[in-house]
């Protein structure tokens, strides 16, 4: 009996890891949907000064890049660029303090994945509205 013991946890070890990527497919479908609600227009580039707070992949070609405490981009990259969802660090090259759609890129491994689009994110009004969201689920006191 004490043979099937470790058959058995690495069974269970291995149908956790399958079943794992779907809430986490979920989750980040969630939070990109939000983040494209709070989203503006496009832009050619945005101002970098060497150094980001921040950043979290959402989907399988776009991240979000915080800049700052409130400024935050949704940056999609062009295929193909594997790793990014998984990626534990990126890199993001600019020019003179500058990134630019379609001439920088984010450095994940050793892939260069081309940034496509830059969109800056109304983050302050993001994190008023999901305080307004706790705010009401929370029960009223008696």
């Amino acid at each position: 009996m004490k043979c099937w013991k470790p058959v058995l946890l690495l069974g269970a070890a291995i149908l956790a890891a399958g079943c794992s990527g779907i809430p986490r497919r979920e989750r980040d479908q969630a939070q990109l949907e939000r983040y494209l609600r709070y989203a503006k227009d496009p832009v050619d580039h945005i101002t970098y000064l060497g150094h980001y707070d921040n950043w979290q992949s959402v989907s399988r070609y776009q991240i979000v890049l915080w800049t700052n405490i409130n400024d935050a981009y949704l940056i999609t990259v062009r295929p193909p660029c594997e790793d990014l969802q998984f990626a534990q660090r990126i890199g993001i090259t600019q020019t003179a303090n500058t990134i630019s759609a379609r001439f920088d890129s984010v450095l994940v491994r050793h892939w260069r994945c081309q940034i496509s689009e830059i969109r800056p994110i109304d983050y302050l009004q993001l994190k008023r509205d999901l305080r307004a969201e706790r705010a009401q689920q929370q029960p009223s006191p008696r």
